[in-house]
């Protein structure tokens, strides 16, 4: 039997998730629909919603690499979409003195990843960001959908206590999934701009259909909350006959510097009061003393899982081998 999971999320954190959920397979199968945050405004991404408008693609680039299917054509594809263009060499061309020579300097594909320049053409030539995704999904072989959360670019903005050093009590506005991720005080709120977006609606209706949806792991403020934001997604969440998975950080990230573990949860029924949680998986060392994240994930009506998830060089990531292994049995239960 089709287990329809739906995950939320954006960038590495996503994809760690949508990686393990692919090596759940031939224990479950999983019909896999990645929901997407659209609130990148840095790097490539930033530059080409800047200069051209329309979604930022980075984030949903990510998720196609890691649903990519295992042909070696596609995987040459995944690569290429990964490819970042580094800054040209400069190179000297005969002419006037003082005339522009060589394609070093202001180079405009440097640091531009070619699945991101892929994603934009394609918005612009379909019209329609989902089609786009699926065109390119398409040209992966995507073994599950990307959907972005909503169809239209949002912003994020926080109040941050400390945001400048100098000024530790002062609490100011952070403008920018950027500089949101980067700072260095408390996020005391979020909030989008515009207030309440429209959902995608290929998004709402994934939710409405899912045996299961997944949140994190990821940048909890600016991948995983945003989610909860968008009045038309938190209604179709809330309303879903689903079950309800949350996958905690492996360690704390610069926007969440000072917040406990258990905290992370209670982030998730601050921005959604009526969310209720089945199982919370985590790993063991990560989480420490298990006893308030335990509270934690009662307060939510959930289950707290401990499950060795994180790669074995020590590092704050997923290994999506481990993290997939310890999805089997929660997916499968009770199926």
């Amino acid at each position: 039997m089709t287990t329809r999971v739906v995950a939320f999320g954006g960038g590495h954190g996503l994809s760690a998730s949508l990686r393990a959920l692919r090596r759940c397979a031939p224990g479950l199968d999983l019909d896999i629909t990645a929901v997407v945050t659209v609130g990148d405004d840095g790097g490539s991404s930033g530059r080409l919603r800047a200069e051209r408008g329309g979604l930022p693609p980075g984030d949903l680039r990510q998720a196609l690499v890691a649903l990519a299917g295992d042909h070696p054509a596609t995987r040459r594809s995944a690569g290429l979409f990964q490819h970042r263009f580094a800054d040209a060499p400069v190179t000297r061309t005969a002419g006037p003195i003082g005339a522009a020579g060589g394609n070093g300097a202001g180079d405009g594909l440097a640091g531009h990843a070619v699945g991101n320049l892929v994603l934009c053409g394609l918005m612009e030539l379909l019209g329609d960001p989902v089609a786009a995704l699926e065109h390119a999904g398409a040209m992966l072989g995507a073994v599950g959908r990307v959907l972005p959360m909503s169809c239209q670019p949002v912003g994020i903005e926080a109040r941050v206590r400390g945001a400048d050093p100098d000024r530790p009590d002062e609490v100011r506005t952070v403008s920018g999934q950027h500089q949101v991720a980067v700072t260095t005080g408390r996020v005391e709120s979020l909030r989008l701009t515009p207030t309440a977006p429209a959902a995608c609606p290929q998004a709402v209706d994934a939710i409405g259909e899912a045996d299961w949806l997944i949140f994190g792991p990821g940048s909890w403020y600016t991948s995983v909350l945003p989610h909860l934001l968008v009045p038309e997604l938190a209604d179709a969440i809330v309303s879903s006959p689903a079950r309800r998975l949350v996958t905690l950080n492996l360690a704390a990230e610069k926007e969440t510097l000072g917040l406990s573990v258990a905290d992370h949860l209670a982030a998730l029924r601050w921005y959604l009061p009526e969310l209720k949680v089945d199982h919370v998986l985590a790993d063991a060392k990560a989480v420490g003393d298990p006893d308030p994240v335990e509270r934690a994930a009662e307060s939510l009506g959930a289950r707290l899982v401990l499950a060795p998830v994180a790669v074995l060089d020590g590092t704050p990531r997923h290994d999506p081998a481990a993290l997939g292994a310890a999805l089997v049995p929660v997916l499968g239960a009770d199926r």
